[in-house]
C-alpha cells in the first residue's frame, strides 16, 4: 500500500506545462490517455500511501485513492462565474476531506502541486457563515487555546503563522480590542508549508506531507472542535 507511491513522474509537471500552453479540449481529449497515466494514476497512488500515515494523525479524515469522486480534484474548472473560460486547471490537487465533508463544512488537509511550486498543510477555507461564526467565537471564547495551537515552535517554523483573507473591520459582535482580532476578522483560516516541485518526485514526499500534517495539527484540531466535527 505505502510503497505504491515513488513519487510523482517527470511527466506529470510537463504535463501540466503543455496544458498551460494548449487549455482547450481538442490537446486535452488528444493527450487524455497520457493525463490518466502521468497525473491521476500516480496522484491516486500518492492518496493511497498517505491513507495509513493520515489515520496516525487523525481517524477522522478520508483518504480515497479513487479517481472519480476521491481525494484527488477534478482538473475541470468551474467557469460560470470566471473570466477566464479556459477549461482546465493548470495544476494538480488533493484534498484529504474530514468524514462529515459531504454533510458539514469541516477543515481538511491539502496539497497543491504544480509545475511552479507545491504546498500542503491544512484548515478551513472560506467556510460558510454558521461555521465561520463558530469559529469566531471559539478564537473569542478560548485565545489562550488558539495562541497555543498557533504559534508553537514547530508551527512557526514550518508555517509562519495562520493565513487567510481578512475583513478590513472586526466583524459585528466582536470587540475590535480583542488580543486575537487579527485572526477573528479572517474570512478562512489555514496554514500551507511551501516546497520545490523536485520533492514531489521522490518517493519521500510522503514524509514530508506527513511532518506537515503533523505540525498543523492543533490548528486542525481547534478548528474541528469549533464546528462541532470530531478530530
Amino acid at each position: 500500500m505505502s510503497d505504491a507511491f515513488s513519487g510523482l513522474p517527470a511527466d506529470y509537471f510537463k504535463f501540466f506545462k503543455e496544458l498551460k500552453a494548449n487549455n482547450n479540449r481538442e490537446w486535452f481529449n488528444d493527450n487524455k490517455p497520457r493525463f490518466r497515466e502521468s497525473v491521476q494514476e500516480p496522484l491516486a497512488a500518492f492518496v493511497e500511501a498517505m491513507g495509513p500515515r493520515l489515520k496516525k494523525i487523525s481517524k477522522h479524515f478520508v483518504a480515497d485513492p479513487r479517481l472519480n469522486g476521491g481525494s484527488v480534484f477534478r482538473i475541470y474548472k468551474d467557469v460560470r462565474f470566471s473570466k477566464d473560460k479556459t477549461p482546465y486547471k493548470t495544476h494538480g490537487g488533493v484534498q484529504f476531506r474530514h468524514a462529515l465533508g459531504k454533510d458539514a463544512h469541516a477543515p481538511g488537509f491539502y496539497v497543491h502541486l504544480d509545475p511552479n511550486e507545491i504546498f500542503h498543510g491544512g484548515g478551513i477555507w472560506m467556510p460558510p457563515s454558521p461555521q465561520l461564526l463558530k469559529i469566531r467565537e471559539a478564537i473569542r471564547d478560548n485565545g489562550a487555546k488558539w495562541k497555543k495551537a498557533t504559534t508553537g515552535a514547530a508551527f512557526t517554523k514550518r508555517f509562519g503563522g495562520v493565513h487567510g483573507n481578512q475583513l478590513t473591520r472586526p466583524p459585528r459582535g466582536f470587540d475590535g480590542e480583542h488580543p486575537q482580532i487579527d485572526d477573528i476578522k479572517r474570512k478562512s483560516f489555514f496554514a500551507m508549508a511551501n516546497g520545490k516541485p523536485a520533492a514531489a518526485k521522490k518517493a519521500t514526499f510522503t514524509n514530508d506531507v506527513e511532518a506537515a500534517m503533523k505540525d498543523v495539527k492543533p490548528l486542525m484540531k481547534f478548528l474541528c472542535e469549533a464546528v462541532g466535527a470530531p478530530f
